[in-house]
């Protein structure tokens, strides 16, 4: 290691260059070893967010004297300052033993990620609470239900738009009825897409609304009808494709804008004119009408009536990209292969170093660096941290697999969804709350 032992520095001092140890337990820092050199600032505001007040810092692995700077200069000052009694002396670490120390953190970090996604479960609760609303008093008091919805959407709106990035989160099984569910499901995806097309806020506010409102009109048909089956005769499928008309009849009684009508009207055109009830192309066709065609096509492969014809989301978006990629517009699509990643969340994956995982956060713009939870029979189903892969080479994704594909005693500790629903949260800057290793 050379002839000049490690010293403690706090993390103040901390800087590119600089080849540390992180005293604490492979799974409570994110990174894919307990000791590196530091090569960026990302690494230091990951290590400042870790609850840590010094580290040990490695001279002889660290960059020459003059990279470094000031630390190395006043390395001797800082050594000294451990075992003197001198007001200047650095803090002492705590007096806890490693193993509580490192127990204590990841608890922490555990409560975090389970806060964070209780926010996202409660969010998307509200929403869906919200289109029931709807669904039973659109025609008792429409312009309510219209402003309710919208004020519903523009708070979505608001946050995504905040400073920081956006994560796509997969939420809980047991989210409610596959009705309410679509439509928000469909719109939260359809807002971060649109986000990522660059939609102004008012945009994304009327392509929200669409995305809520666009199969209202399902309620207007007999239940066996409302979603469409291979096995539908000639007229079945004509009833079935009249909800579009019925959803614009609710939402112009709503007064909702012409955008948003539009959008509507567009959620079944396929860019290649085989879409309905027009038979648009793509040239006719708006932007939020074919960011709300593709997200809801999405949807109702991952989500179908029968949960026997469901598809992985990473399958669903295979099919998409390579069957149907004509039936949707070119830049639309990818953007949106781009924000969800190759796995989007609720893809469960073999790792190259043999273990299984589930994907459960993608930041839409880091998609192919997801969070996962790791099958570890060390590590109890509820205690299970996520963790960023994109601090975590060793533990890369090799391929995609079906939940049946995977072993018993695996798929009970990841519990594949048979239904996905999404919400989104919040990550401010570079970082993701909860993050974990």
């Amino acid at each position: 290691m050379g002839d000049r032992a490690p010293v403690w520095i706090d993390v103040a001092q901390l800087r590119r260059g600089l080849f540390i140890q992180l005293d604490l337990g492979w799974m409570d820092h994110p990174f894919p070893k307990g000791s590196f050199k530091i090569v960026s600032d990302d690494q230091i505001k990951t290590i400042l967010s870790l609850g840590i007040t010094q580290v040990r810092y490695f001279p002889d692995q660290s960059d020459t004297p003059q990279d470094t700077g000031a630390l190395a200069q006043n390395e001797p000052e800082v050594a000294h300052a451990r075992t003197s009694g001198t007001p200047h002396a650095a803090p002492q670490p705590p007096v806890v033993s490693e193993t509580d120390l490192v127990g204590a953190q990841r608890r922490e970090r555990l409560a975090v990620q389970q806060r964070s996604l209780a926010v996202c479960e409660r969010r998307f609760s509200e929403a869906t609470q919200q289109y029931r609303r709807v669904v039973e008093q659109s025609s008792l008091r429409p312009t309510q239900m219209r402003d309710e919805s919208l004020a519903m959407v523009t708070g979505c709106v608001d946050d995504i738009l905040a400073e920081g990035e956006s994560a796509i989160r997969l939420l809980s099984e047991a989210m409610g009825e596959r009705s309410a569910v679509h439509p928000v499901n469909v719109m939260v995806i359809s807002l971060l897409l649109g986000k990522a097309l660059g939609l102004p806020a008012t945009a994304l506010a009327e392509l929200g609304l669409a995305a809520l409102l666009h199969d209202l009109g399902k309620i207007q048909l007999a239940e066996r009808l409302r979603y469409q089956d291979p096995g539908f005769s000639a007229s079945e499928l004509l009833v079935y494709q009249e909800h579009v008309e019925h959803s614009l009849v609710i939402g112009r009684r709503m007064g909702v804008s012409e955008d948003v009508l539009r959008a509507i009207a567009q959620h079944h055109e396929l860019s290649d004119g085989s879409g309905f009830p027009s038979g648009l192309m793509g040239a006719n066709l708006s932007a939020s009408g074919k960011i709300l065609a593709l997200v809801n096509r999405y949807d109702n492969l991952c989500n179908p009536p029968r949960l026997v014809n469901a598809m992985t989301p990473h399958e669903a978006l295979s099919m998409i990209f390579a069957q149907m990629k004509a039936r949707f517009d070119t830049a639309t699509l990818g953007a949106f292969i781009r924000m969800m990643g190759v796995y989007p969340p609720g893809s469960v994956v073999q790792l190259v170093n043999d273990g299984y995982a589930m994907v459960v956060s993608v930041n839409s713009t880091r998609p192919l660096k997801p969070y996962v939870i790791v099958y570890d029979v060390a590590v109890p189903r509820e205690e299970a941290l996520m963790v960023d892969l994109e601090h975590a080479p060793e533990l890369g994704i090799r391929r995609s697999l079906k939940p049946s594909q995977l072993p018993r005693a695996v798929q009970d500790y990841l519990s594949p969804r048979q239904r996905v629903a999404y919400f989104f949260e919040r990550v401010a800057g570079s970082d993701r709350p909860g993050a974990a290793g």
